[in-house]
């Protein structure tokens, strides 16, 4: 028996030109794509309003510990210093209470009260910040 083998048409590889698009982009703006996705992402976590867990809720009613607004824009401020500095999750001390916030989420994950403090470790953590 014969076999034939047809021949496949040959057709060379297409520009991607979304590529070449991005890159020209990069290039009019002066920037390189990380330095532009790290101020991106910076600006946005800036914006972002401090958010607590569940865990972190639910310790603030069990040790009977309130935040107004003075506080919040105390640790407002406290995150903002943690991020600048590049810290990912910090210790902040403040009235007697110890948080533990995750910077890059901008999230409170824990608090415990000056009762609970003795004989407390605290773990992957950063940075500690004294307000």
């Amino acid at each position: 028996m014969n076999h034939f083998r047809v021949a496949q048409p040959y057709f060379p590889p297409k520009t991607n030109h979304v590529t070449r698009a991005t890159a020209q982009t990069t290039q009019v703006s002066g920037k390189p794509f990380q330095q532009f996705l790290t101020e991106s992402l910076g600006q946005t976590a800036k914006t972002a309003p401090l958010s607590f867990s569940q865990h972190a809720v639910n310790r603030l009613q069990e040790r009977g510990i309130s935040l107004e607004a003075p506080q919040l824009e105390r640790l407002e401020s406290a995150v903002q210093k943690a991020a600048a500095k590049g810290a990912q999750e910090s210790l902040i001390l403040m009235d007697n209470v110890a948080y533990v916030v995750s910077i890059v989420n901008r999230k409170i994950i824990t608090a415990v009260d000056d009762g609970s403090l003795k004989d407390n470790v605290f773990t992957n953590i950063d940075s500690a910040i004294i307000v």
